[in-house]
């Protein structure tokens, strides 16, 4: 039916279709192209009642309308909504009437403008109508008449207001004007303008400029007084110049320096200028602060950072060229004797890249005194790089790399006419780097490889660098798995460089020769050989041969590395590691049983065959791993000797192990262990029952250490720990710690742990000095407990039980109104010899919070605030320098555009008050102390906390 009334909807005559279902979603699509096709806009209906074609004065008018019973008509441009009871659509002006009551919402703006009788231009982009509302994020307007054009929108007899998402009536401030502009998500502009107080005019403004958009672009206003600047004001004044330039005004005031007032701009320019894509600039003169010796300074500090980025086309150039700009001066906040104070930096690179080579042309200089220091980033002064494009023919290939510049930077301490020059040296510098390679195959199985690489370096004192290395290699492959490798290798490493950012440490003349033997003489079996020779090195320098065996046949895993050399004679080092073990021992091979058959005329009877299992590896005891392994250098000699065997159950989690660590020079045993793991396997699901262990004991110095634990159903876990020395001083008191503990696993929302022990001592077996200890964790949405506690318990030098720590840190929140936080902490601790040790118990309450929130509505007007935050102590059970509590009480009265505090603190005996602004801190309007009275935004005398 909805598509049959669209077909009729474009004929050339008045036609009526009443639509039998309320919602048409993209069933009609009004508009597909504008004039000159560059601003086509998409109108779709989305929900109507009926449709009409209209022919009125040589124009076509659709009209769509909402129904009888009061339906709406939604319409999307685009992605714009159009809501109303009625819509005109004229398709040969192309413009959208809304007939009565109206919204229309922008998607690219997030604007809501809702009025009677709006009239869209789809070609030109435009809106106009009268008394309309418009929603702007959390400002609103009202116009008696208003035009929206493509990043405008304007109004006259205007009403605005920032408190519109306060939802409160009247507003707190807003403003009445003759004539308002709209720049969307940028700033609002009004002309012969109102300042309104609950509603009351109180003020009259020829402009109001109100910035809209993020955080650093709204206006910024602080005050405050303190010595030695006495009154002094900030303010940072947000502007925009056309569409592409936003920036900051910034104005700085002292009183008390010389001179008082400074000044300064931020700004971000967005395609300002053919070729520019990016612009930033940041400068402030500011006064100079007093010396640390109270000495007023005359003159200004200046801030100054320009950076800039574009792109520039060249014909011939695979892309554009492209550049960036930085020049950056820092001295406020810098300290005179600063090196960088008074230093301007100045970077600029511009890249290229053209179909046979690219460029980089870069330049950083500093500006200013003289560098004291060693400069760790050398200055190009300039620099310039061609990089050619890699060369490759058949199997050559060649890439080579220039760079030329001026430098200044850190001189080479080895270099002594550098080092004459002083700390940092100025002089011409040209690179030449190339990476030549050939490979080829000269006979069957057999791969030739020629390299060379050099980076040579020349320099305008006479100095030069040279890094050259240049390799040859040879490999035959026979039967696939055997290889044989020669290798050459010459490597010269000479000059030394007047800077230190590429100086070459050390002099290398190096010409090693090799030969690498890879084979497989069986299955199974790798074996390998290399030797190298280096024939400018004496007979005693050459390196070590290097054999080594590999064996990886079930059930023997072997590895075993042997370094000798031949021309002192002597064994370098060796290592080994052996493993017997079934690697597939989960893996078996199943024969199916199978019954008898009786004979036939053709057959012998067939006997039954039962089922069989075969595994895959002769090894006995598929479920026993046993590994060796030790080592030996020549400068350490021989390293332990370790043995262990592992028995692994059909379930791989259980397993049980023990091992053996063995000194071969002293001869005797390290130490020996235990480890072991489980799982019951009654219940697969729950698998109610874990448990792991841990035994070790040191027999060098006896020592026996250890932890196991068993964990039911992975909620709850019984652990235990010892670490004890079994042979101790006469003197000690303890021997080490034991430990018993049981609670729930860690990562819980409700986690509880109980701990028992502390020191041992062997010899008189028992805890010297035990605790009991506690801790409980529970977390639920908005509320929070944390509990834990220590008790010292009866031991052999601990003779009684007590309390001597407890924590509580604790957090809800009831609803949206009432909020209650805080930790207290009580310690206790003993001083003199028992029983006449006195105890000292402190309880800390840092802080003890409780907050209410006042108001009707979703959100509350004013919130009522109080924390309490002392301590108290007891010495012998008599409490010291008693006080009564002393709360801090606090009251907020949130006006979304304004905030007003007021505190009273009963510890200080204060009381002050302070209101906030949009954008700026809160601001002290007066306090009252011990001291008297304080009105912090009163300057010098005018301000009674200055009188003596």
């Amino acid at each position: 039916m909805a598509n049959r009334a669209v077909g009729r909807l474009f004929r050339p005559q008045v036609v009526r279709a009443r639509l039998k279902r309320a919602a048409l979603v993209g069933a009609a699509l009004l508009g597909l192209s504008s004039l000159g096709g560059a601003l086509a806009r998409t109108v779709r209906i989305v929900q109507a009642q009926t449709l009409e074609l209209r022919r009125v004065d040589d124009q076509e008018i659709v009209v769509i309308g909402g129904g009888d019973a009061g339906g709406l008509v939604e319409l999307r441009v685009d992605d714009d909504v159009v809501r109303a009871a009625r819509v005109e659509y004229n398709r040969t002006r192309r413009t959208l009437t809304l007939v009565g009551q109206a919204t229309y919402r922008t998607a690219r703006d997030g604007q809501d403008l809702s009025g009677e009788n709006l009239v869209v231009d789809l070609a030109a982009e435009q809106l106009t109508g009268e008394d309309v509302l418009i929603s702007d994020g959390d400002i609103e307007i009202r116009g008696g008449e208003v035009e929206r054009i493509p990043g405008q929108l304007r109004a006259t007899g205007g009403y605005f207001t920032p408190c519109a998402k306060c939802g409160r009536t009247p507003n707190d401030y807003a403003f009445r004007a003759e004539r308002l502009i709209l720049y969307p998500g940028d700033r609002l502009v009004a002309y012969r303008a109102q300042l309104l107080l609950a509603d009351y005019p109180v003020l009259y403004l020829p402009v109001v400029v109100l910035p809209l958009n993020d955080q650093e672009r709204q206006p910024r206003l602080n005050i405050g007084t303190g010595e030695p600047d006495g009154l002094t004001v900030e303010a940072d004044l947000p502007f925009s110049v056309g569409a592409n330039t936003l920036g900051t005004t910034l104005i700085r005031y002292y009183e008390n320096r010389n001179p008082s007032i400074g000044l300064g701009v931020s700004l971000r320019s967005y395609a300002p200028l053919p070729f520019v894509d990016r612009f930033n600039l940041y400068t402030l003169a500011n006064p100079k602060p007093f010396a640390a010796d109270g000495t007023r300074q005359v003159g200004y500090d200046v801030d100054f950072d320009l950076s800039a980025r574009g792109r520039v086309p060249l014909t011939l150039a695979v892309r554009d060229l492209d550049y960036t700009l930085s020049v950056v001066r820092r001295d406020i906040g810098r300290s005179t004797t600063d090196p960088e104070r008074d230093v301007t930096r100045v970077e600029f690179t511009a890249n290229v890249e053209y179909p046979l080579f690219s460029a980089q042309l870069s330049y950083l200089d500093r500006f200013g005194p003289e560098p004291t220091t060693a400069l760790g980033t050398p200055l190009k002064q300039p620099e310039l790089v061609i990089d050619p494009k890699p060369y490759t023919q058949g199997n050559f290939t060649a890439d080579v790399r220039l760079t030329a510049g001026r430098y200044t930077a850190q001189s080479n301490p080895l270099s002594r006419s550098a080092s004459a020059q002083g700390i940092n040296i100025t002089t011409s510098r040209l690179e030449e780097q190339h990476s030549l390679s050939y490979s080829a195959r000269p006979w069957t199985n057999a791969d030739l490889t020629l390299t060379n690489t050099f980076t040579g370096r020349y320099y305008g004192t006479g100095a030069r660098t040279v890094d050259l290395n240049i390799g040859a290699s040879l490999t035959q492959r026979f039967n696939v798995t055997n290889t044989v490798t020669a290798r050459y290798s010459y490597l010269r490493r000479e000059g030394t460089s007047p800077f230190a950012f590429d100086a070459l440490f050390g002099q290398v003349l190096s010409a090693p020769l090799s030969l690498e033997l890879n084979t497989v003489p069986v299955k199974d079996v790798t074996f390998g050989v290399s030797y190298s020779r280096d024939l400018f090195l004496p007979w005693n320098r050459q390196p070590a041969a290097a054999f080594n065996l590999a064996v990886n046949r079930a059930p023997v895993n072997l590895t075993y590395n042997v370094r000798y050399n031949f021309a002192t004679q002597e064994l370098e080092s060796t290592t080994f590691n052996l493993t017997l073990s079934d690697p597939n021992a989960d893996r078996v091979t199943v024969t199916p049983a199978t019954p008898a058959r009786p004979a036939t005329e053709t057959e012998a009877a067939v006997p039954a065959r039962p089922e069989t299992v075969t595994r895959s590896s002769r090894w006995p005891a598929p479920n026993l791993t046993l590994t060796a392994n030790g080592s030996y250098t020549r400068e350490g000699g021989y390293q332990p000797f370790t043995v262990r065997a592992t028995v692994t159950g059909d379930n791989r989690a259980n397993s049980f192990s023990v091992y053996a660590t063995h000194d071969i020079e002293t001869p005797r045993l390290n130490a020996v262990g235990t480890e072991f793991s489980g799982v019951t396997r009654t219940d697969t699901v729950l698998n109610p029952v874990s448990f792991t262990g841990r035994e070790n004991l040191n027999l060098i110095n006896p020592r026996l250490s250890g932890r196991y634990s068993l964990t039911w159903r992975g909620e709850y876990t019984v652990a235990h720990t010892h670490d004890l020395a079994l042979d101790q001083p006469a003197t000690a008191r303890d021997s080490g710690t034991v430990t018993f503990s049981v609670g729930t696993t860690s990562g819980r929302a409700t986690n509880w742990q109980l701990t028992y022990g502390g020191p041992f001592d062997v010899e008189r077996w028992g805890f010297t000095r035990p605790t009991l200890s506690g801790t409980l964790r529970a977390t639920r949405p908005g509320q929070s407990l944390g509990l834990s506690a220590v008790v010292n318990t009866r031991g052999l030098d601990q003779p009684r039980t007590e309390l001597t720590r407890a924590d509580l840190d604790a957090n809800w929140q009831f609803g949206t109104r009432f909020s209650l936080s805080g930790r207290a902490a009580y310690n206790r601790f003993r001083t003199g010899t028992f029983p006449d040790d006195v105890p000292t118990d402190t309880l800390t309450l840092d802080p003890v919070r409780v907050g209410v929130a006042i108001g009707n509505g979703p959100r509350p007007g004013a919130y009522l605030t109080g924390s309490l935050r002392q301590s108290f102590t007891w010495v012998g059970g008599v409490r010291q320098n008693p006080t009564p509590l002393a709360p801090v009480i606090g009251l907020t009265i949130d006006r979304c555009c304004w905030a007003l505090q007021a505190e009273i603190d009963m510890s200080l005996r204060r009381y002050r008050l302070g209101i906030s602004l949009p954008g700026s801190t809160s601001y002290p309007l007066f306090e009252y102390g011990q001291s008297g009275l304080n009105v912090p935004l009163l300057p010098g005398p005018l301000n009674p906390g200055n009188r003596p």
